[in-house]
């Protein structure tokens, strides 16, 4: 057997290690999910809805919120971590996220623009998160006029937390002016996946699982794309339109993201940083990894946020904050800040 057979053989052995100790990390999550809650309903009478008891109380809580609320963790943090690891191997940036490049924030500001023309919070519709998000993010891109995106990281992040923080400003100035704007979104705008509801779910569902799938087309020009530019266009792909395409579908998952569950920050960045330190920087590897890594961690969040301030609940996006603010310096300060 040949060196290179060897190390592949290795690789796929590492994948499949920790993508198995993840996928035990979520299924722990996921209990924990269902067994928790800020609630009257303890761990030990949902533990009994889940072994037959016919408590309907406790079914309806376990069942009908804790689980919806579940599933839903499950896709959002599945749409962000995979967005998180696309934008970044599409700008070969190690800090690109979708809240420091302005994608979050257009969204944001499209989902409140359109609640406070009149739209409901519970029902606007998802094409205008996505439209924001899409907008935002080619905005930050047109300001650093960077030819190649990856060039000049710390250009893109400047350029994307000033125009995060304008839009940010902009929303608030808006809810400020527009009192039933702010009371029927006071927390979304934080991000929280608390009170969503069922159609929610199944509205937001097949559009990130169908970007999900268009993903994995990309998933071969992107990996070429991180060997360069000229040897991503001698191997027959075409980086401009594998760029472009990447970040329409990251749009796509960031603004479903968005509107059904608020901005939450940081996902986009922890997962890919978790995933490479564990695989390695090829997206062939990271990108499985980070479908399993994002709910995980989204799961512990929402567990967190129940338990912080019990028997009321913190947003998530504190939570995420808290623990991704952290990650986010620790990237900064290390010795060498590569592109990816």
């Amino acid at each position: 057997m040949s060196v290179t057979s060897l190390v592949s053989a290795r690789r796929q052995r590492s994948l499949l290690t920790f993508c198995s100790a993840w996928l035990a990390l979520l299924a722990v999550t996921v209990i924990a999910s269902l067994l928790i809650g800020a609630g009257q309903v303890s761990p030990a009478r949902a533990l009994a809805v889940l072994t037959g008891s016919q408590d309907h109380d406790a079914r309806f809580v376990v069942y009908e919120l804790r689980g919806q609320r579940t599933l839903l963790a499950i896709i959002v943090g599945m749409a962000l971590g995979a967005a998180g690891t696309l934008l970044q191997s599409a700008t070969r940036n190690p800090l690109a996220e979708p809240g420091l490049l302005g994608v979050s924030a257009g969204a944001s500001f499209a989902v409140v623009l359109a609640i406070s023309l009149g739209a409901s919070a519970a029902t606007v519709h998802f094409s205008v998160a996505i439209i924001g998000a899409m907008v935002g993010c080619l905005l930050v891109l047109l300001v650093t006029q960077v030819r190649y995106v990856g060039d000049d990281p710390v250009r893109l992040v400047l350029a994307g937390a000033a125009f995060s923080a304008m839009l940010g400003a902009i929303t608030t100035l808006m809810l400020l002016f527009d009192q039933r704007s702010a009371d029927e979104i006071r927390f979304w705008v934080i991000g929280t996946l608390a009170g969503r509801s069922s159609a929610a779910l199944w509205w937001s569902a097949p559009g990130i699982l169908l970007a999900l799938v268009l993903m994995t087309l990309l998933v071969r020009p992107l990996a070429a794309l991180a060997l360069g530019e000229h040897i991503a266009t001698g191997l027959g792909h075409h980086p401009r339109l594998t760029r472009l395409l990447t970040l329409l579908i990251v749009a796509v998952l960031v603004g479903i993201a968005t509107a059904v569950a608020g901005p939450i920050a940081f996902i986009g960045l922890i997962v890919p940083f978790v995933a490479r330190a564990q695989v390695g920087s090829d997206i062939r590897r990271t990108l499985w990894l980070s479908l399993l890594i994002g709910p995980s961690l989204l799961l512990l969040a929402d567990v967190l946020s129940r338990l912080a301030v019990k028997p009321y609940e913190l947003p998530i996006g504190v939570i995420t904050a808290m623990i991704g603010a952290p990650v986010l310096v620790a990237v900064v300060r290390s010795r060498r800040l590569p592109t990816l």
